[in-house]
């Protein structure tokens, strides 16, 4: 995709089954990566393997989320891309959970996103360029059983994209959210299991998507690589599900 080798990038949860398809596709287009995932041993494997840039901050942390931004772009340079890409779910029914659940929940899905745009955006202004994308989730569209809270912060995510990307249009920067379907990732497989509870959810899923299939984390980068890339030059606020055809928006 044009506009992509020399990049400097920016993956939030680059240590993740998404996340690291995320890095590995963008860096096969010649861009450099910071790989910034909680997990600093599963980011720096990650930046080991291709070549690129390791950071283990938290992202909810607003003061430690603008020391390590200021350390990737004194090492690689201004940012040019931001995904962000972290999350994290906890499978139960609303009122069963607790508010303790709610904040660590809003803390990494919403507040990490925003604390990381926030620091970026500064930057991106002032040089008149920039992309970032959000990966959301169908939850936040369509809704999701179980997943309440993480439902209402993906939904807060997408007006989120669509409102800054009023906001900076004009500034030479776009923001756009990427929805991805059910997808094989651990989160998947901790909720689904290997019991016969966890095959019928599983079943329940390959049935409900006109592909016949879950998601593999190799089926995002592309959406995310081309939002990111000159390509995508004239295309803000806007959210594209990949999703198999489970959702489907006019």
């Amino acid at each position: 995709m044009r506009g992509l080798e020399g990049k400097n990038v920016i993956v939030t949860g680059g240590a993740g089954a998404i996340g690291s398809a995320i890095c590995r596709r963008f860096a096969g287009y010649g861009a450099r990566v910071g790989v910034f995932d909680k997990n600093l041993d599963g980011a720096k494997k990650i930046a080991g393997e291709i070549g690129g840039y390791a950071s283990g901050v938290d992202i909810a942390d607003y003061a430690a989320v603008g020391r390590a931004i200021a350390a990737f772009e004194v090492t690689v340079g201004p940012t040019d891309i931001l995904v962000n890409n972290a999350g994290w779910d906890r499978f139960v029914n609303f009122v069963d959970t607790t508010p303790d659940l709610w904040d660590q929940l809003i803390a990494i899905n919403l507040r990490g996103p925003l604390n990381m745009s926030h620091v970026v955006l500064k930057g991106m202004v002032a040089r008149g360029s920039g992309r970032i994308v959000n990966i959301a989730s169908d939850a936040g569209r369509v809704g999701s059983s179980q997943e309440a809270v993480y439902s209402a912060c993906k939904g807060g995510i997408i007006a989120f994209t669509k409102t800054v990307a009023r906001e900076v249009a004009r500034k030479g920067i776009t923001l756009n959210a990427v929805c991805p379907g059910p997808t094989d990732t651990p989160l998947l497989a901790a909720v689904a299991g290997d019991d016969e509870r966890g095959q019928k959810v599983r079943a329940a899923l390959v049935g409900a998507i006109p592909m016949k299939r879950v998601g593999q984390p190799e089926d995002i980068p592309g959406a995310v690589c081309f939002l990111a890339s000159d390509d995508a030059g004239f295309i803000t606020g806007q959210t594209l599900s990949v999703s198999g055809g489970l959702t489907m928006h006019g």
